[in-house]
């Protein structure tokens, strides 16, 4: 059909044997290799490289930029937890996103992209949970939604009226009038509650986090605890969110002490609304009491780099490297099928990305090594790596997958284990350390050779 329709749009004059010579295309003769998934990569490497016929290879050029150009990871020390689900470029752009995520962060959102991908998606509480339910809700007389039978069984408890009377009890301690906490609010804790007794957590600020969310949520989360259950947590989407953290986790620790609860003063504390890399430093700096963090649109479409840069370039036609001219030097291509070694030195970290072409040997742990380094490229280098790591594996040949592919659990430890191997001299957010790619002699002298060829 696909043939059929180019006929149908390309000129009349073009060759039947082109049309013939597509219908049979196929990718029988494309091998892969590829940096496995999860690594950390550095610009001017090539994470993926394909062999095969030039017709098939161009072919495949949209659908593996798109693969990987909007695909981004996101590890850091406290528990992210992915919201950025409606934040993608188009419903099927997020998936890679969303897969992205649950590596980087071990959490994602979106029960279609969970499907997809092999992860339960979770979240929070919808923001329209509680504008949607009026105030009456909470006056009706013991009606079922409202009813939870005790966790080590019994008859079903008015969990609405147990909620009111314990709402005045939190606000006594508080010193805040009851009038003040929002019933509507207090009916949509409630009914969440009823749903997911074992999974209750609020959203503190639809209407006022100090007067009507945290009292509300003290009020539910004490009432099921009263009948056997723990409440899992509260989140912030509003405001100072170091400051109201403090505040909040002082709360929970004053009601735990009071009612005797001791689990009440560990409520976890999550907290969305833009989040970025400078909000993470900040919540550290400023010694806040969060738990966990919702990432959304920096974690989607990172505004510093909305998409990953990547470029498919030709570098060898029939065995002859082909190089791409440019008087910008850093667009300027590598010559050459290659191989990828990391370099490691004696304290484990990596300190070096070093490219060679594909029929040189391969660099010895040890031995020094006289390189390139991309930006240097005047001067020779001279290194010893303690350990050397091939980096490209062959995942596809002749039509098949050859090739183990890791599941996802394997991805993310892998991508964890990749990050902490690198110095912190080179994970630090301001500043950090160039981390140094380099090519062999040998590749280097042929880019020279096709270099001054060309003039």
């Amino acid at each position: 059909a696909d043939v059929a329709y180019l006929r149908s749009v390309l000129p009349s004059t073009t060759d039947d044997a082109f049309f013939d010579y597509l219908a049979t295309l196929d990718a029988s003769e494309v091998t892969v290799t590829a940096i496995p998934e999860g690594s950390v990569v550095f610009a001017r490497v090539p994470f993926l490289q394909v062999k095969g016929p030039l017709l098939v290879v161009q072919l495949l050029e949209t659908t593996l930029l798109c693969l990987v150009s909007y695909a981004r990871y996101f590890v850091m020390g406290m528990i992210p937890k992915p919201l950025g689900d409606g934040k993608g470029q188009g419903r099927e752009c997020s998936a890679p996103q969303s897969r992205g995520s649950w590596v980087g962060c071990g959490m994602g959102m979106g029960v279609q992209k969970g499907i997809r991908v092999g992860w339960m998606g979770n979240g929070t509480p919808d923001t329209l949970l509680a504008p949607r339910i009026t105030p009456r809700a909470v006056q009706i007389p013991r009606s079922p939604w409202q009813e939870l039978p005790p966790r080590a069984g019994g008859d079903p408890v008015d969990l609405a009226g147990l909620a009111v009377s314990w709402l005045q009890r939190v606000c006594d301690l508080l010193q805040t009038p009851p009038s003040k906490a929002n019933q509507g609010e207090l009916a949509a804790f409630v009914s969440y509650a009823v749903t997911f007794p074992c999974d209750f957590q609020g959203l503190l600020d639809t209407y006022c986090v100090r007067r009507s969310g945290l009292p509300n949520f003290c009020a539910v989360a004490l009432a099921l605890h009263q009948l056997g259950y723990q409440a899992i947590g509260v989140r912030l989407d509003s405001g100072d969110l170091t400051q109201q953290s403090k505040e909040i986790r002082g709360v929970f620790r004053a009601c735990g002490a009071h009612f005797q609860v001791p689990w009440f003063g560990t409520i976890p504390i999550a907290v969305s609304n833009d989040i970025s890399e400078q909000s993470l430093e900040e919540f550290r700096r400023e010694g806040s009491e969060i738990d966990m963090i919702g990432i959304g649109t920096n974690l989607v479409t990172c505004p510093l780099q909305p998409s990953l840069g990547c470029v498919y370039k030709l570098v060898e036609v029939n065995g002859s490297p082909c190089l791409k001219l440019t008087e910008d030097e850093e667009k300027m291509t590598i010559p050459g099928m290659k191989m990828i070694y990391r370099l490691y030195d004696a304290a484990g970290h990596p300190f070096m990305d070093l490219m060679a072409l594909e029929e040189e040997p391969s660099p010895s742990a040890g031995q020094e090594l006289g390189v390139r380094v991309l930006g240097q490229l005047g001067e020779t280098t001279k290194v010893i790596p303690t350990t050397v790591e091939p980096l490209h594996r062959t995942y596809f040949r002749d039509g098949q997958v050859c090739e183990p592919l890791p599941s996802l659990p394997e991805v993310r430890t892998h991508a964890q284990v990749s990050l902490s191997l690198l110095s912190p001299a080179h994970r630090r957010l301001h500043e950090p350390q160039p981390y140094p790619v380099a090519v062999t002699e040998r590749l280097h002298r042929l880019f020279l050779e096709l270099r001054q060829g060309s003039q």
